[in-house]
């Protein structure tokens, strides 16, 4: 039984830590291979197309900057003065 036990615990932590550390590791490799393989091929990586030229007379905008909104002014001291009649 202890050896059943010592035998599923080595497994356990085999499966657990051991394999996606190599699975990562070939994944990783096998990417990185096709990505040159289509680099040679078609002259390009796949994951920064070409940019490509708009039509004539089109014009293409490739950032548009932020808009800021205007901030409040520091040195509001409060609202007018309005008269106050107290009605009874």
């Amino acid at each position: 039984m202890v050896k059943f036990l010592l035998t599923l615990l080595v497994i356990s932590f085999i499966i657990r830590f051991v394999v996606p550390v190599v699975l990562r590791l070939l994944v990783g490799n096998l990417v990185q291979k096709h990505t040159r393989r289509f680099e040679q091929q078609f002259g390009g990586s796949p994951f920064n197309p070409p940019p490509t030229s708009p039509p004539p007379g089109e014009v293409r905008v490739e950032y548009v900057p932020p808009k800021q909104k205007p901030t409040p002014s520091k040195e509001f001291r409060g609202g007018e003065y309005v008269d106050y009649e107290e009605v009874k």
